[in-house]
């Protein structure tokens, strides 16, 4: 089978490999569809892998082609899509049903080969089925939607409240679809990229914001009568944008960090002041997966795909063949180069 292999940091081949054996508790699954997670990027252009080399990719949808012996909840034929965790179900915050928190836990595209090939064979605890109803694509997004999804009930967010999210990548996107299905009185999008805020205006955007032009504090604060909103979540990773998502909440707002920045951050005396004041609370929010495994922000996004219209179709920019897998995250490590969700299409882009 054609595959992406990484042996070091910037360094993807597109090889001919042994389509994977499976063992008695997996299933092949042929990879119909796998996106490009925002985790990937610093993996294959800087820091590499637990293992190399080594199959990236763990976003993906596809359709059950064999069974292990021990199988009993698929078959071939069965549409799927895959939690890429696995966790160890034993330690602390497994035993939590905390299994975003797992503290010797296992990774499809990390710490073993990914999808960004043609077959991959997955343990049957690591499949959900979906829908024929629901594309390959959208099947591949779930990851990034549960994430959403996990992010939005970290701020406890409830129809009728008003939402601002700083980073408008696909993450920020499905959250802003996800306010927009579930009833928000007003969706704030704020980045620094015109296409991006052109992609929010498509996935439900009330107001859309370009923080390289604008003041966005004072323009979340104009968009909702002074007010601020009532859940803002950083889907950035960028400290200015996590100084700012404190400024633009509403009293009794609550915000949260989902981005990841690498960075530290330092709070000024008006920010400090504004957290205290307004009584905002501020959360982290990691992954997805919780108890019954792999929880509800996973079931709840195919739920959405499957019958409320949740669609990547308005998120995916580049849609791709494994041949150009390096190339594109060539661009993506020069710099100035817009993208959202990039999708890759093993098998070709028939019957998606």
């Amino acid at each position: 089978m054609k595959a992406v292999r990484m042996y070091a940091p910037g360094d993807l081949r597109v090889e001919e490999v042994d389509i994977p054996s499976y063992a008695a508790d997996e299933c092949l699954i042929k990879v119909m569809a796998v996106g490009v997670c925002g985790s990937d990027i610093p993996r294959v252009n800087q820091y590499g892998a637990h293992v190399s080399p080594i199959i990236v990719g763990h976003e993906f949808g596809g359709i059950v082609t064999e069974v292990g012996a021990d199988i009993t909840k698929f078959k071939p034929g069965d549409r799927v899509t895959c939690p890429p965790l696995i966790p160890c179900f034993q330690c602390k915050y497994c035993q939590m049903g905390q299994y975003s928190l797992c503290e010797d836990y296992d990774y499809y595209g990390s710490r073993r080969d990914g999808a960004f090939a043609q077959y991959i064979a997955v343990k049957e605890g690591n499949l959900l089925k979906v829908s024929d109803r629901v594309s390959y694509e959208d099947a591949a997004t779930t990851d990034p939607c549960a994430n959403a999804l996990h992010g939005m009930a970290r701020a406890e967010f409830k129809p009728g409240d008003s939402v601002c999210v700083y980073g408008a990548g696909p993450i920020g996107l499905f959250a802003v679809q996800y306010a927009k299905i579930q009833g928000a009185s007003k969706i704030i999008a704020v980045d620094v990229w015109e296409e991006k805020l052109e992609l929010a205006k498509k996935n439900g955007a009330d107001v859309v914001i370009n923080s390289k032009k604008q003041a966005p504090v004072q323009m979340v604060m104009d968009a909702t009568d002074g007010n601020g909103a009532d859940v803002v979540i950083d889907f950035s990773g960028a400290p200015v944008c996590q100084k700012a998502s404190i400024l633009s909440a509403a009293k009794l707002g609550r915000v949260v960090f989902l981005g990841i920045s690498h960075q530290g951050l330092e709070l000024s005396e008006k920010e400090v002041d504004q957290l205290m004041r307004r009584q905002i609370s501020l959360n982290g929010s990691w992954n997805s997966f919780t108890s019954p495994f792999p929880g509800s922000d996973w079931t709840g996004a195919i739920d959405l795909y499957e019958n409320h219209g949740m669609t990547a179709k308005d998120i995916i920019s580049h849609r791709l063949s494994l041949d150009e897998a390096p190339e594109i995250f060539g661009n993506i490590a020069k710099g100035n180069f817009f993208f959202s969700k990039i999708m890759f299409y093993p098998n070709g882009q028939e019957k998606l």
